[in-house]
């Protein structure tokens, strides 16, 4: 059977024209979803009554709409315009569809703006989602997703975040090219199974950016990759827990990849007990505590051909007291320190040092420059197990590199390293916070059995 293009544009256009002249017929046939070619059938939320720039709360309507348009198996698909609803649910298969900033959606009066629970195959697009600043209540999000499978959240804008915008319980699925600011979280996912946070751009969250944690330590495998996050404060308080761009917590398995980060009030990237990180090649500056941190219960992590310009130091593979271990950290380029850290964390800790590390851990082909302590310190006190350092360049600083030799502490080989423009030593041991030898790049290394140094350029 031979198929004609010109007769199926024609008659595609006839249904067009014929759309636009009789609005009454379409509006009682809306009930018969109509099919894009490629795409899921597509219900016009108008012809199911729903009324763009109503100044009413049109909350009914839109959840008839709906749950008319999932049980069809059809995006609901809402054009140019002001609705305002809130507390509605989305059943398994919603989608709602609009056109990306002209569609806008404001909260009106419930506990969050849109929830599911158990609904597979739910799809937001193409919406601005506006909570009006509407405090949220705890553990809530303004989208608000627990167990669902096949969720896709994407091309949205969601602004006005009265707690935290997107939040996804026992979710798999993807979050993806959206635009996210929030009074809290921008989005946080918990317990995540397969997750994807990609393309997003978060700009102002007052306490964190993208959250991945667990319940308890364990697999997840969530893909945070190639976001932008900008000006995440930390209004909360603390010494940590808030004012993160990325915190991943118990989150086993986890890949932190490409992201873009600016100004944060704590770290760029903050690993707490999430063993098997990765992160890998984000641009980091602005940031007020340690920039990319794997820090207490953690085995295994990988920070590796990232950037860091600005912060109180650039990578720490830290806690050791507390098992944290094993770590590779390799290619970053980490520059501009500062020598303190922000409000509300302890005034005793370090601060000013390029890259810091404890336990079973290879540093390599790293380049650090403008540390007002340290370029490289390895342990602290007895904390220091089994450290290599190798091949890097130290540029500026008052220590090129550190060293414990507190009663108890490990083995360390610190070979073929450029240090150049130091201040103080380029190699030199440390009881705890106290410098206790001389330049041991030139003699003294000697009396430490645990040490071997040796191939050090310095200059």
């Amino acid at each position: 059977m031979s198929f004609d293009r010109r007769r199926l544009f024609a008659a595609l256009g006839g249904v067009v024209s014929a759309s636009a002249a009789t609005p009454a017929l379409a509006r009682e046939t809306a009930a018969t979803p109509t099919r894009d070619v490629g795409q899921r059938s597509r219900i016009d939320a108008v012809t199911l009554g729903l009324s763009p720039h109503s100044a009413d709360d049109q909350s009914k309507t839109f959840q008839r709409a709906i749950d008319y348009a999932a049980a069809a198996g059809a995006v609901l698909h809402l054009g140019a315009g002001v609705y305002r609803a809130g507390g509605l649910v989305l059943p398994p298969h919603a989608a709602i569809a609009g056109m990306s900033g002209t569609t806008r959606i404001i909260m009106a009066g419930a506990p969050n703006l849109m929830m599911a629970t158990g609904s597979d195959h739910v799809s937001l697009s193409g919406l601005t989602l506006d909570g009006s600043n509407v405090p949220l209540p705890q553990q809530r999000g303004l989208i608000h997703v627990v167990q669902g499978r096949a969720v896709r959240i994407f091309d949205c804008e969601i602004v006005n975040a009265g707690g935290a915008a997107i939040k996804l319980e026992a979710t798999d699925g993807e979050v993806a090219g959206n635009r996210v600011s929030a009074a809290d979280v921008a989005i946080f996912c918990l317990d995540a199974r397969a997750m994807t946070i990609s393309s997003n751009h978060v700009r102002g969250a007052g306490n964190n950016g993208i959250l991945v944690w667990r319940s308890a330590p364990g697999d997840d495998g969530t893909l945070v990759i190639d976001n932008r996050i900008e000006d995440v404060s930390n209004t909360a308080g603390g010494s940590g827990q808030y004012g993160n761009a990325i915190n991943v917590f118990r989150a086993a398995n986890v890949i932190v990849r490409g992201n873009r980060i600016r100004n944060a009030a704590f770290s760029a990237v903050r690993g707490n007990t999430a063993s098997n990180l990765q992160m890998l090649g984000n641009t980091c500056s602005g940031l007020g505590e340690v920039a990319l941190y794997a820090e207490f219960g953690f085995e295994g992590a990988v920070i590796a051909n990232n950037i860091v310009d600005g912060a109180a130091i650039g990578v720490s593979v830290t806690n050791f007291n507390k098992g944290g271990r094993l770590a590779v950290v390799q290619g970053n380029l980490i520059r501009n320190l500062i020598d303190h850290r922000p409000v509300g964390t302890d005034p005793k800790d370090d601060a000013g040092i390029g890259i810091g590390v404890e336990a079973d851990t290879l540093v390599t082909g790293n380049v650090v420059e403008n540390a007002p302590h340290a370029g490289i310190a390895a342990g602290a006190g007895p904390y220091l197990r089994d450290v290599a350092i190798s091949s890097n360049i130290v540029r500026g600083a008052d220590y090129g590199i550190t060293v414990s030799v507190a009663p108890g502490a490990g083995t360390s080989l610190i070979a073929d390293n450029l240090i150049s423009g130091v201040r103080l030593g380029a190699i030199v041991g440390m009881e705890w916070k106290k410098p206790v030898t001389g330049d041991l790049a030139t003699t003294g290394a000697e009396r430490y059995a645990q040490l071997t140094i040796g191939g050090n350029r310095t200059r």
